[in-house]
C-alpha cells in the first residue's frame, strides 16, 4: 500500500521534502486559502473533506511537486479517520499512480476549487482569520485586492499556471 502502483512513476524527479515549500503546505501557508484553510482545519481538528483532501493532495504533488508518499505519512499522523488503505489509496489516485488513478494531466486549480466548492467563501474565512474580513468569493484570490494581502497572510509560494506546465512536463518524461 505504501509503494506506487504504476512503479514507473517513482522516477519522476520530485521536490525535496524537507523543503520550505512542504512547510507552508504542511502549516496552511502556501498563500491559497482553500489549500491553507484544509491544512490548518487538519492540523486544528484532525479531519478536513474529501474534496479538500483531494485540493491540498494535488497542490503538494502537482503545484509543489513533492512526492504523495510524504503528504500520505503527515495525512497519517494528523487524521482522525486515518486508514491506510483509502488514504494510499487517494492520494496514488491524485498523483496519478494508483490502481484506479485521476489522469496525471488532471491537476486541480486551488482557486477554481474554492470557488466551486466554497463559493461565499465562509470554509475558507473560518480557517484562515488573516481573511475574515474578506467579503465573498473574493477570498480566494487575496493577492488580487486593490490593498493586496491582509493581516499578514503570505502571498502565492508558486504560479499555480506554471507549475501545472511543469508538473505535466514531469509527469510525460517518465510515461
Amino acid at each position: 500500500a505504501r509503494e506506487y502502483f504504476q512503479p514507473k512513476l517513482a522516477a519522476m524527479p520530485y521536490a525535496a521534502s524537507d523543503s520550505a515549500a512542504f512547510d507552508a503546505w504542511r502549516d496552511g501557508r502556501t498563500g491559497y486559502p482553500i489549500v491553507d484553510a484544509g491544512m490548518r482545519q487538519l492540523l486544528g481538528e484532525g479531519w478536513m473533506h474529501n474534496r479538500v483532501r483531494m485540493i491540498v493532495a494535488s497542490f503538494l504533488v502537482k503545484d509543489l511537486h513533492i512526492e504523495w508518499t510524504h503528504g500520505a505519512r503527515h495525512f497519517m499522523r494528523h487524521l482522525v479517520d486515518a486508514d491506510l488503505a483509502s488514504n494510499q489509496h487517494g492520494w496514488q489516485w491524485t498523483a496519478g499512480t494508483g490502481t484506479d488513478a485521476t489522469p496525471f494531466f488532471r491537476v486541480f486549480n486551488p482557486v477554481t476549487q474554492g470557488r466551486k466548492f466554497d463559493p461565499d467563501g465562509e470554509y475558507v474565512r473560518r480557517w484562515i482569520p488573516e481573511l475574515r474580513d474578506v467579503a465573498g468569493a473574493a477570498v480566494h484570490e487575496p493577492w488580487q485586492l486593490p490593498d493586496g494581502v491582509l493581516g499578514g497572510y503570505p502571498s502565492p509560494i508558486v504560479d499555480h499556471a506554471r507549475e501545472r506546465e511543469e508538473a505535466l512536463a514531469r509527469y510525460n518524461s517518465v510515461r
